[in-house]
Parts: structure tokens; sequence; C-alpha cells
């Protein structure tokens, strides 16, 4: 699979991706906040399986 993630769109996942986590660790968020682990796998290896689906490329390479 190509990359089709970008720099902006992979620095939001990974922060939101982080963010829900340490929600869900510190207890603020309970067990949904741990869905914060697929934004930030996504972010990063740069390939969203959705995006590819959908034929969306933040990218800019193609």
């Amino acid at each position: 699979m190509k990359a089709n993630v970008g720099a902006i769109d992979r620095g939001l996942r990974i922060g939101v991706g982080l963010a829900l986590i340490a929600g869900a660790a510190s207890g603020v968020l309970g067990a949904w906040g741990w869905i914060g682990v697929l934004p930030l796998l996504t972010g990063a290896v740069k390939i969203c399986p959705l995006y590819s689906i959908l034929g969306i490329n933040t990218c800019g390479s193609k």
C-alpha cells in the first residue's frame, strides 16, 4: 500500500490518538478512549485503509 496520509493529517491523527489514549489511561474517558490507538497507528504508518477505499490522498505524492 502507498502512503495516503499527509503531514498535517498525520500530526492531527497522532495528537488526537495520544490524547484519547491518555484520557483512557487516566480514567477520564473510560474504555472508549482506547479507540485512539487507530488514529495513532494510521498516523504512524502513513496509511489509512478507509482513505484507500474512498480514494482520498492527503499525502501530496501520487
